[in-house]
Parts: structure tokens; C-alpha cells; sequence
């Protein structure tokens, strides 16, 4: 009898222990959220979604407790969610503003912003175009509209009127040009939206008066079979950044070394406030394992060291 007892009690210390466990902690956080396990909403700018499906399965893969739903969104999107705190984490390609810092410091929240990579923006052409070499001049020309048609480019096209397509309203990388090289200018009406990179690529396919602005992730990765279908349907853009200067395309060398025009960086922003799986994940994508996917597919990782190699073919 004293032993049915002790397996009684035992049984039900074991069952207060999970239940304690599972349970939320007295302060309101969730203890099986910890740096290696819980569940965490991220939202990816559209343009790295290749990259963060891999990140995301190679995290879950090693760490099986741990699971991370990913939205893929316009970088415009992904800021409202994370002042919305609809995520914990977001990935664009800038950090967040003064004014963006302080808007969550009201809220006495100090998120921090990684940056885990360097990226570019490629051009892109129907490969019948015989026009694929720019200066970064021309192409803010044709932006602003004051190039509106091939032949003002050159002479002897047939194309008839430029047209400029990005990925999405909201665009990180209609939001670069603008910053960047427009220094603020909006768009000409010769230039419009899709819904996605991959679209930007068919638009372009089947139109040979078409230029595609695009993240280079998307055509980088030489092993992908996503990567090497899109590249077969477009001509990837030569940019000089002036005249008489040598034209580079958006490789991983080039952009690493800033020789190509339209470089930029790749920020995973994070507002938990505690050791979470937001932490953990970004330490991931910033630690070795994640560096080492973000080098395979054609980007320049920011936190482990980049040997260039010159090989010479003749």
C-alpha cells in the first residue's frame, strides 16, 4: 500500500512540474522561449526570401524545439509590423532611423539592428536588348524620365519607350534608387511595380523594351535551380559608376570590394527584450553556419572573413 501511495504522489509532483513548465512564468513571459527554442514571427523584405528559407530550415533542423514562421513582405510592410510589434524580428536592408529609434524608445523598447550581410540591386534586360552597359548617370536619367526612350540611349534601337519595373509598392529597392541615386526625386511615370522579383524577371522576358530592377539574391546563387531558370531569361546589366570607368556586374567580388554601383547592407533588426528565439536566431544568421549559407548563395557575409581569388584564364 505505502508503494501505491509514493507512485501516486510521485506521479502527480511529475505532472505539476509540466504543467509549471508549459505554463507562463509569474512575470508573464513564456519560459520555453529561450535562445534555442519557442516560436517566433519574423517578417522578410521580399528580396531575401531564397536566403531566409534556407536560414530558417537549417536553424529548425538543429534545433528541433525551435520554430520560426516567416512573412515575406515590402520593406515598408515589415517596418509597420514591427512598430505594430505584429513580429519580433524583421530583415531589410537599413537600419532604422533616428526618429524610427525613439518612436520605440517611447515605448521604452531599444531594438537592435545586426547587420548580417552586404547585397546589391541588379539591372536587368530582355536578352534581345543589345543596349546592357550603363553608367550610373544614364540610369538616373532614365528614372527621372529625362531618357524615355531606347533611342535616346542608342540611336539605332527599335525599342520604342523605356520601361522601368520594380518588385512591389513599398520596394526596399524602389526606396534605394530613390535615396541613393534620385537623392529624393520621385519616379518617373515610365517606371511601375509588380508583386515580386520573379515577376520583375518574366515582365522583362517577354518585354524587350523593359528594364527590371531586382536584388541580386535572386540570381546569385550559381547552384540554385531558381537562380540559374531565372538568369536564362534575362540579360544581367553592366554599370559604370561614370564615364570612361570600367563596368562591373553585380558579383559577389564586386560587391564586396564596392566596385559595382548599387551596393548596400542587410540588417536583421530585433525588439525582443528578453534572451529569446529572437536573439538566438539572429545570432544564428550572424554566427558561422549562417555566414556560410549567406556566402553560398552569392552574398558577401559581414561577420566572418572574404578571400578574394583573381583567376586568370588565359
Amino acid at each position: 500500500m505505502k508503494t501505491k501511495i509514493f507512485v501516486l504522489l510521485f506521479l502527480v509532483a511529475s505532472a505539476l512540474i509540466v504543467w509549471q513548465c508549459a505554463s507562463p512564468s509569474p512575470n508573464g513571459k513564456d519560459q520555453s522561449d529561450t535562445p534555442t527554442s519557442g516560436k517566433l514571427k519574423i517578417v522578410v523584405d521580399e528580396s531575401y526570401s531564397k536566403l531566409f528559407d534556407t536560414e530558417i530550415y537549417t536553424f529548425e533542423a538543429l534545433y528541433k524545439r525551435a520554430k520560426v514562421f516567416a512573412s515575406y513582405k515590402p520593406e515598408a510592410q515589415a517596418l509597420a509590423d514591427l512598430m505594430a510589434d505584429s513580429c519580433k524580428v524583421i530583415i531589410i536592408n537599413r537600419d532604422l532611423t533616428k526618429s524610427e529609434y525613439e518612436q520605440f524608445k517611447l515605448n521604452n523598447l531599444f531594438p537592435k539592428a545586426t547587420k548580417i550581410c552586404e547585397d546589391a540591386i541588379a539591372l536587368i534586360v530582355n536578352p534581345e536588348n543589345e543596349d546592357s552597359l550603363f553608367t550610373t548617370e544614364k540610369i538616373k536619367s532614365i528614372l527621372l524620365g529625362n531618357d524615355s526612350v531606347w533611342k535616346q540611349i542608342n540611336s539605332k534601337s527599335n525599342l520604342g519607350k523605356i520601361n522601368v519595373v520594380f518588385d512591389n509598392d513599398g520596394s526596399a529597392n524602389a526606396r534605394y534608387m530613390k535615396d541613393s541615386l534620385l537623392q529624393g526625386k520621385a519616379l518617373s511615370k515610365n517606371c511601375f511595380a509588380v508583386k515580386s522579383n520573379p515577376e520583375v524577371v518574366e515582365y522583362v522576358a517577354s518585354h524587350k523594351n523593359a528594364i527590371g530592377v531586382i536584388s541580386v539574391n535572386w540570381i546569385s546563387d550559381q547552384d540554385d535551380s531558381t537562380s540559374t531558370n531565372l538568369l536564362k531569361k534575362i540579360k544581367v546589366v553592366s554599370v559604370a559608376k561614370a564615364d570612361g570607368m570600367q563596368h562591373y556586374k553585380p558579383f559577389q567580388a564586386y560587391i564586396k570590394t564596392k566596385d559595382y554601383a548599387f551596393c548596400r547592407d542587410v540588417y536583421m533588426i530585433n525588439r525582443q527584450t528578453r534572451a529569446g528565439l529572437g536573439i538566438g536566431f539572429v545570432a544564428f544568421v550572424a554566427g558561422e553556419k549562417g555566414q556560410i549559407i549567406i556566402l553560398k548563395q552569392g552574398l558577401v557575409p559581414s561577420t566572418m572573413p572574404v578571400r578574394l581569388v583573381q583567376i586568370n584564364t588565359k
